[in-house]
């Protein structure tokens, strides 16, 4: 029964793939924000808070990256 689940993929509803979409930008914006609040020194700032932010974005990005794959795949062999 696993190695089925692993063999086929179910149709990536586009709502989950706007969802992953929205999270991975939002991801990058907090990320991005918090590196330029660290690079301007206006307020104190956590070198670990921005690499949790970092790996953070890094997740997301790569959730969106499977998902994409796993459609661009389905596609090509409809």
């Amino acid at each position: 029964m696993e190695q089925s689940r692993r063999g086929s993929r179910q149709v990536m509803p586009s709502d989950l793939m706007e969802q992953l979409l929205a999270e991975a930008r939002y991801a990058r914006e907090r990320y991005d924000l918090y590196k330029a609040r660290v690079y301007g020194g206006s307020r104190p700032t956590s070198l670990v808070r921005l690499r949790e932010l970092e790996r953070a974005t890094e997740y997301a990005e790569a959730r969106l990256r499977h998902a994409q794959t796993g459609d661009n795949a389905r596609e090509a062999r409809v």
